[in-house]
Formats: C-alpha cells, structure tokens, sequence
C-alpha cells in the first residue's frame, strides 16, 4: 500500500513516533511533509517496512511545533530555543517565510535580543582593560618604541602582568588619594565671604564696613602640594598617550578624558597667580574641573577582579540608549508643560513663587522626579491641582519603563554568567591537560 492511501503515517523522529493523516501533511504543498504522502515516499526517504515508519534523526521537541504548524495553520515558537537551531530546523523541513503567531512574538524579540548580547558582550571580553594589546611581531628592524611599547603599556594598563606595574598602580593610587585630600584641604581657604571689617575714624570711634561680594584667599602651600602631584598625573598621562597601542581608542575613553582635564586647573591658576579676585567666575570653573580628581579614583578597581555586573553595565547602557533617549523626551515635554501651565495658574496670584517660566521649569523638574525640595510650589488651588498631576505623571515615568529596563539588564546578566562559566570550564580543562601532560612526560 502506498502512501497516498493509507489512512495514517507514522514519523519516527528522534526515537518520539508521532502519527497523522496525509490530509494533515498536504496542507502545505512543496515541503518535505508533504512529499510523504508521495507514492514514491518509501523509496526516496528512510522507511522502515517492519515498523511501517518514516525516521528523521531530528529534534522531537522541535518537530513537535512543526508537526502543530500543519494542523493549525499558525507557528508557534517552543519556549526557551535557540533562534537560530528553530530557523534551521524550519529549513530543513522546507518551511520557509514563514510568520511566527502573534502570541510568540515576544520570545522571538527576547531570542534575538539574547543573540545581540551575546555577541556584544563576546566583543567586550576580547578587548583588555578598554584596549587590545599589541599583537607581538617580529623584531627585525623595529625601533625602540615599537620593541618597548608592550611592555611599557602593560607596565601602566595592567597592573597584574608584573610586580613593577602592581606596584606602579599602587603609586598612582595613592597620588589620587592624595590629590582629593588637597583638593578638600584647599576648598576651605580659598574662598572667603563678606564679614564686618573694624575701622577707625578721627574721633576714635569703631566702626564696621562690609565688603560686598567673596574673595579669593590664596593657599600657596596646598597649590604647590597639588602641583607635583599634577606633576605625576602629566608624565603618567604622557607615557600612556605615546605607547597607547591605539590612539583613538585612548582618547575616546571617558577616564582617559577625565584624566586629560584634571591637569589643566593648576596650571590655569598658577599663570593667574596676583589677578585670580578678579576672575572669581573663572576659579569656580577651575573648581568644576577639579572635581575630576574624585573621578580618578574608580581607577582603583583596576587593582580589584572588576565584578562582573559592572563589566556589562557599559554593555548594557549602549543597548538601552535608545530608550534612555525617549525617556528624557518625555520627561523634557513634561517639565515644558507642566511648567507652563502651573506659571499660568499661579499668575494672578500674589503670592506666587515663581518669577519667570524659568523658575516654574525647576519647579516641574524637580516634581516629576519626586524630589520635592519646597523652595517653590503652588500657592493657588488650580496650580495645586496641576502639582499633583505632575508628581503623578513624574511616578509614572519613573516606573513604566523600569520592567523593560530590567528584562533587558537580566538577560545580558543571564548571558553573561553562562560565557563566564564557558571560560571557567575552558580554563580548568586547559589545566587539567597541561598537568596530564606534565605526569605523563614525567612518568
């Protein structure tokens, strides 16, 4: 009997038998399936005669959703697999463009979503401390920079390639230590504000005049301390500019800025030295910058195993900048609007606290994040009823986009932990081998 006019076919696949009708396989004409209910199936395929069986050596969980696309009409995807392994498996059946059910769409953006972070994050790993190492050549004729260059880089970047750059990195360490200390040391001399100054007139009676406005007040020592340590952070900055292994890697990366501009405030103040009460504006700047010195000192997790949830922290922040971005666009209308309209409320009002729309732009800014400092609000009843909506509308923003945030973050953690895992498991074996080689060649 052939196929064509038996009443049921069985599939043996993957060791699962699973029996339909050839009505069920012709439902889609061209495929494999559909080429079983064919008179010449037994001979073009593996047929079993004894069993009366067809047998495919493939995925039973997979066929089982291929199988269900021919009686529903409607592909569904299997939880949990692999994009790519379900496509392969639709092309070897001969399934192709095809859309997958309204009801699994979410798991095939979660799918692809893995498979993007998983290359990235693959990515990242093959990069040391932000930049590869120089590949070692040959020596030939290669100059003096280029025969010292991995070492002298690794000497600065990579505090566990010898004892001399551990102990390197410990130095720097302490210099940035000791540049924050100077920095707080500093603050508190620097600047001073108006008080009552005693004077004398002819008939000898005090008197007090006030000096209107604050006033520079130089700690020379403490700016001659920050220099020679400035004067560390220049040669150390120096050094890892010119045997950087890429140039516009170095100077692309945020430390590295930060590095960069930290060393200018001294030099800046020390060419004002004698006009600097004049330029007070300038020295609060100077001040701005010099509050990069706090930022140096994350350097101290290059002397740590960097954890790894903050080593795909900048992975994930690149893959969730797009949301970021419509987040502050709708946080930005919230604050115009509201701001605006809760100016416009409290108008008329007299005791109103807000000067200009400025002022009611700080105000919104400040609701919608649910600070709340209470410097300004709203004096009239329907400015207060636009205060609540906007504190309102601020929680709203704050939690609605948290959930896709954080599926997102737990599926590059998720992908993480299993590529360190592979590592781990790569490296112990390694080890293993190595030593039976050693036992072996010994014994």
């Amino acid at each position: 009997m052939d196929s064509s006019s038996r009443e049921k076919i069985t599939l043996n696949v993957g060791g699962v038998r699973h029996e339909t009708s050839p009505s069920t396989l012709r439902a889609f004409p061209g495929t494999k399936l559909c080429r079983l209910t064919e008179p010449q199936a037994e001979d073009a395929f593996d047929y079993d005669s004894s069993t009366k069986e067809f047998f495919f050596d493939r995925s039973p969980r997979l066929f089982g959703a291929v199988l269900n696309y021919y009686r529903t009409k409607h592909l569904h995807c299997p939880e949990d697999i692999c994009k790519s392994v379900f496509e392969e498996e639709l092309a070897f059946w001969e399934i192709s463009h095809v859309p997958v059910a309204p009801c699994c769409w979410w798991k095939v953006i979660c799918a692809e979503s893995r498979q993007a972070e998983g290359s990235s994050l693959c990515d990242e790993s093959s990069e040391v401390g932000g930049q590869s190492l120089p590949v070692p050549v040959e020596r030939g004729n290669l100059s003096w920079r280029a025969r010292q260059q991995p070492k002298i880089w690794a000497l600065f970047e990579q505090p566990f390639s010898s004892l001399p750059a551990k102990c390197l990195t410990v130095v720097s360490l302490l210099f940035n230590i000791g540049i924050v200390i100077v920095f707080e040391e500093k603050s508190r001399a620097q600047i001073r504000h108006p008080h009552p100054v005693p004077m004398h007139d002819d008939s000898e009676n005090q008197t007090h005049r006030e000096i209107h406005g604050a006033f520079y007040q130089p700690a020379n020592n403490f700016l001659y301390l920050e220099l020679f340590f400035i004067f560390w952070f220049t040669f150390e900055f120096s050094m890892r500019l010119i045997f950087c292994p890429d140039r516009k890697k170095f100077l692309t990366n945020p430390l590295n800025i930060t590095d960069f501009f930290s060393l200018f405030p001294v030099y800046i103040e020390l060419f004002l030295t004698g006009h600097v009460n004049s330029m007070l504006s300038l020295l609060s700047w100077l001040g701005f910058l010099r509050a990069l010195y706090i930022v140096k000192l994350l350097k101290t997790l290059r002397l740590l195993e960097t954890p790894l949830m903050l080593r795909i922290l900048p992975a994930t922040f690149r893959f969730i900048l797009k949301e970021v971005f419509i987040l502050m666009m709708i946080f930005s209308f919230e604050v115009l609007f509201f701001g605006a309209l809760c100016y416009h409320a409290d108008l008329q009002s007299p005791e109103a606290h807000f000067g200009g729309l400025t002022d009611s732009f700080y105000w919104a800014a400040i609701t919608l994040t649910t600070v709340g400092y209470g410097d300004m609000y709203a004096v009239s009843p329907f400015g207060r009823a636009i205060a609540c909506c906007t504190a309102l509308c601020g929680v709203l923003t704050i939690i609605i986009p948290l959930p896709v945030l954080l599926i997102k973050f737990q599926g590059y953690y998720a992908t993480a932990v299993t590529k360190e895992r592979m590592k781990r498991n790569k490296r112990s074996n390694q080890e293993n081998h190595r030593a039976a080689s050693v036992q072996l060649f010994t014994g």
